[in-house]
């Protein structure tokens, strides 16, 4: 049998078939070509795996990260809620409790005021991530110092507080009647459906649905002003003088108790629920009046209820329905 790795051409000169013979140059130049093209093909095999293949370690490091963002998205979510808790603790501040002790308004810049300087965040930068860790951290502070003015805020509150005890007892607190259900309710103070006419007239009050002959409460000590019927309006009501600018009003009743010039303490019975007057159905018409102006009594209930129940109050107290006078 003939072997196959021996090569032979034929010789035109001498007629006659010859073995190729390779030279060591020849047979270097093989290797360095195979030897060539091995290490291109494995510098490209090693680009193309660094490329779109991870290394053990590297998915590790993903993961991670992966749950890292995961994080930051539920600190950013429990962050919102936090501001949203915040801005209502704000408002009620400047609101309700600066306005009853007669307080400046905290200015809303100082509230929004910037936090450190410009470089305050250059720790952060020139990561993949930079810009997620620098707005959480710029929500993180700007809550910090609102908090702090906050705490400040009620520290300036309970002093007036402590120097204003008179003053708390008279101030409106509780609701007109019993409901500790929270299910009386039925029209707020703004622009509402007028129930008689059917158009949108402002409602100076709250309206509290109850039974005819349901107890109604002075909400604050004061002395009474008026104790009279007007069939046109408020029908049988009454008017509570509780100093420091405040006055209340309890319309519609069915029967009166108190009478004019009467001192009476929070929570004393001053008359009973009706439909007296322009009024649809039983109901206390309940209004408070601050320096001769009608102001928003959902901001006055702070004795008789939780701050949950509170929000559930405001909920209602928002609803854009009809009134009842």
């Amino acid at each position: 049998m003939a072997n196959k790795k021996i090569k032979y051409f034929y010789n035109t000169h001498t007629l006659s078939y010859e073995k190729v013979k390779t030279s060591w140059g020849a047979l270097a130049l093989r290797v360095f070509g195979f030897l060539s093209a091995a290490l291109v093909f494995g510098v490209v095999a090693v680009i193309f795996a660094y490329k779109y293949l991870d290394s053990p370690k590297e998915k590790l490091l993903k993961r991670d990260l992966g749950k890292t963002r995961a994080q930051y998205a539920l600190l950013n979510r429990r962050l919102q809620k936090m501001e949203a808790v915040l801005k209502d603790i704000q408002e009620r501040d400047d609101n309700t409790y600066r306005v009853i002790f007669e307080a400046n308004r905290i200015d809303p810049a100082q509230r929004e005021g910037g936090f450190g300087g410009a470089n305050l965040y250059s720790d952060l930068e020139g990561y993949d991530n930079s810009e997620m860790m620098i707005n959480s951290t710029k929500i993180m502070n700007k809550l910090s110092r609102q908090l702090y003015i906050q705490s400040k805020s009620f520290d300036e509150i309970n002093k007036l507080i402590k120097n204003k005890t008179q003053m708390l007892r008279c101030i409106p607190a509780i609701q007109p009647i019993s409901n500790k259900r929270l299910a009386f309710i039925a029209s707020g103070f703004g622009y509402r459906i007028d129930p008689i006419y059917k158009i949108m007239k402002f409602h100076s009050g709250l309206d509290f649905t109850a039974s005819t002959g349901t107890p109604i409460y002075a909400t604050g000590d004061g002395v009474v002003t008026l104790a009279t019927f007007d069939n046109s309006g408020y029908g049988m009501h009454v008017v509570i003088n509780h100093g420091y600018g405040y006055q209340t009003l309890y319309g519609h009743m069915s029967r009166l108790k108190a009478s004019v010039g009467q001192k009476v303490k929070r929570g004393d019975v001053i008359g009973y629920v009706g439909s007296t007057g322009k009024s649809t159905g039983p109901h206390c018409h309940y209004e408070v009046i601050k320096n001769g102006t009608q102001i928003d009594p959902i901001n006055f209930f702070f004795s008789d209820i939780t701050p949950s129940e509170y929000e559930k109050i405001l909920t209602k107290s928002k609803e854009n329905n009809q009134s009842f006078d």
